[in-house]
């Protein structure tokens, strides 16, 4: 089962993330395997940290609670909030697949969050600037919640404008880029 996982920064966190960057990084290796992208959101300052995105395939919900809120960054009160959604992978792939590489053009974190009947369910038809795309869903799998997306885009309208507008109640747009050790 795949999950999306998105801790939110709490205001003035950032020395406390600083200090507990091994130990969040230590973590994150030790699901390495089940990994499908990771990496921190930022304010468009793009070098202040506002969160940290993880999607990651997991046996079941518990273990995906019990992922999110071990986390050190978390336990240590980092984060204001955690997001925590079913997802499903519709490109099948990491983001370490993604054709486009790590590095070079502006990275994003498209959040949908809707209710309702489902939106993009879809790949759009020019996938080549997706990293991570798929459906928020509920614990069961049965209600669409939203949707996620890792795209890579020329600026934040071009990055929204993957999603349905008028389909969600909100959609936010984060800076994003891929994270982990290099």
């Amino acid at each position: 089962m795949e999950f999306f996982c998105y801790h939110r920064d709490r205001p003035d966190s950032l020395k406390l993330r600083n200090e507990l960057q091994e130990a969040h990084w230590s973590y994150m290796d030790g699901y390495a395997p089940q990994l499908i992208a990771r990496g921190p959101t930022f304010a468009t300052d793009g070098e202040t940290p506002t969160g940290s995105v993880h999607i990651v395939d997991l046996p079941n919900p518990a273990a995906a609670r019990a992922f999110a809120f071990d986390e050190p960054n978390y336990q240590a009160g980092a984060y204001r909030d955690v997001l925590l959604r079913r997802w499903r992978n519709l490109l099948g792939r990491t983001m370490w697949d993604f054709p486009g590489g790590r590095e070079g053009g502006n990275r994003y974190l498209v959040l949908g969050l809707g209710s309702g009947e489902a939106a993009d369910l879809v790949l759009p038809p020019d996938q080549n600037e997706l990293i991570a795309y798929g459906p928020l869903l509920s614990d069961d799998d049965a209600t669409w919640l939203g949707t996620a997306v890792l795209v890579r885009a020329p600026d934040s309208d071009t990055a929204r404008a993957v999603l349905t507008a008028d389909r969600y109640a909100d959609i936010e747009v984060h800076d994003w880029e891929f994270g982990g050790r290099r």
